[in-house]
């Protein structure tokens, strides 16, 4: 039988140290239920003594989850470990995480201290932290660049006074995997009493070498991961937590498992993006908008025959509801036929060589390939067209905001108005009036492709309904034009039957 894998998640405490990442404590709140939700074992909810709003976040988590360990981070002095106990009082289930460098870097430059001292001070911590505390994590700081030998004696010295996890973090990302999991035999095999504590990871991501770095523990013998959701964290990021667990999930020769519902995994990556503003860069791993999407015609082709011959995981065991397969200059027939069977067209022979010659033509001016493009494409086999085209839209404010939108859908002109809090909600409310198909808008970015206040707005938006998503892109010097054509592009995404017109 395979070993438990712990899994410490550290998004509420390191990964909030990113900056401009803050979150308040009602959000802090709602990160930690869906990490509850989601299956960690452990949520570091804060640093207590670095300011009140840390100590209320531990506090008010500890009341809002009942089954993860709370865990409330400490240097190795009395008053934050006081502190920190404090914060605790509420959990159902406490642990102090206190701890010292352990580098020569940290004891000579930054602790200006002497490797005798450092033991003792770790020692000592440790201990005061058992008067409030059963379960106490120690973290050896800077431990990838640590003396081999020294690290050892520390751990074996905090293990005898009373530690239960031991944590070897790569504190600067400067290992590579083996080192990084030498480290960790070297523990297993030359510290005497190692069995008596659990051996966690920490590692960073300066060279990008987090996640290999965390799994290469774990094949050494660590039975704790500490992780953040998308990776975030300090400088480069932290030990993105969906992708070590995916890689264990898929790699059955590493004999552990972990309690995490892998199905809410992108659920959480979403509202820690939202809550966070942090962004998920398009290429991350499992969690990236095109994780799951293929534009090449050999891998279309391929993933349409058969999934896995380019997937190694399935979507939907990730929570993503299906693979994408994107239309662009390298899209074969495979690809172009099964977005036309979507429309409702069903081509076969001359006809869908012809079409497909067309699109090639077309695709070879254009970036993406849209729905408006197919239809164009394919006008003249279908019998009507329900696409949706932003004809005008308005507004003004006179005390309030209201905006009045015109809608062409098929040979039909629509209108309609609405009030909102700006003329970008104003103006969506109004499309949502003509346009009925009950999504959430999920993700919602605007970013400057140059400079200047007369710059070209590029909006991104992600819309979700039924719990499948849909994209749309548009870029205008307006920045209220290029959202709703952006809300428009996404609504022509989804079928047809799933929308209706007011």
């Amino acid at each position: 039988m395979s070993d438990k894998l712990w899994i410490f998640d550290t998004t509420l405490r390191d990964g909030e140290q990113v900056p401009g990442c803050q979150l308040n404590t009602q959000e802090k709140i709602v990160v930690a239920k869906a990490l509850e939700d989601l299956g960690v074992d452990i949520i570091e909810a804060g640093f207590p003594i670095s300011s009140p709003g840390d100590f209320n976040s531990v506090v008010e988590i500890s009341k809002a989850v009942s089954n993860p360990i709370i865990c409330a981070l400490s240097r190795a002095v009395e008053k934050d470990i006081e502190v920190a106990a404090q914060a605790l009082k509420f959990a159902k289930k406490g642990r102090i995480h206190t701890g010292i460098g352990v580098s020569p870097y940290h004891i000579q430059y930054k602790l200006r201290s002497t490797p005798e001292d450092i033991i003792a001070r770790g020692v000592a911590a440790v201990k005061f932290a058992k008067k409030f505390v059963e379960d106490v994590e120690f973290y050896a700081e800077d431990a990838g660049r640590s003396e081999p030998d020294f690290l050892c004696k520390i751990i074996e010295e905090v293990i005898k006074a009373g530690a239960t996890v031991v944590n070897i973090p790569d504190t600067t990302g400067y290992c590579l995997p083996e080192q990084y999991g030498a480290i960790i035999a070297s523990l297993k095999n030359n510290v005497p009493n190692i069995d008596k504590a659990i051996i966690a990871t920490h590692c960073h991501n300066d060279l990008g070498m987090a996640t290999a770095n965390t799994v290469a523990g774990v094949q050494n013998g660590a039975r704790q991961v500490e992780v953040t959701i998308n990776g975030i964290g300090e400088r480069a990021g932290n030990t993105s937590m969906e992708e070590v667990v995916m890689a264990i999930k898929c790699h059955q020769s590493i004999p552990v498992h972990t309690d995490i519902v892998t199905q809410k995994i992108y659920h959480t990556s979403r509202l820690v993006s939202k809550l966070m503003n942090m962004p998920v860069q398009p290429n991350k791993a499992i969690v990236g908008r095109n994780a799951f999407a293929h534009s090449s015609g050999i891998h279309q082709d391929g993933v349409l025959k058969h999934r896995e011959n380019y997937e190694i995981i399935d979507p939907k065991e990730v929570g993503v509801e299906e693979s994408s397969i994107v239309l662009t200059a390298r899209s074969g027939r495979a690809a172009l036929k099964h977005h036309l069977d979507a429309l409702g067209v069903e081509l076969e022979g001359d006809e869908l060589r012809e079409v497909y010659e067309a699109f090639l033509v077309l695709a070879d001016r254009k970036r993406d390939i849209g729905r408006k493009d197919l239809l164009e494409l394919v006008g003249k086999y279908m019998e009507e067209s329900n696409f949706i085209e932003l004809e005008k839209i308005s507004y003004s404010s006179n005390g309030s905001i209201n905006a009045n939108v015109t809608l062409k859908i098929g040979n039909q002109t629509h209108q309609a108005s609405s009030p909102g809090v700006g003329p970008v909600d104003a103006v969506l409310k109004a499309i949502e009036k003509i346009v009925t198909p009950q999504v959430d808008l999920e993700e919602f970015l605007i970013q400057a492709i140059t400079h200047g206040s007369d710059d070209v707005a590029k909006v991104h938006m992600r819309l979700i309904k039924g719990d499948k998503p849909y994209y749309g892109f548009a870029s205008d010097q307006d920045i209220v034009m290029a959202s709703a054509q952006a809300f428009v592009d996404a609504l022509n995404k989804i079928p047809v039957k799933e929308y209706a017109t007011a």
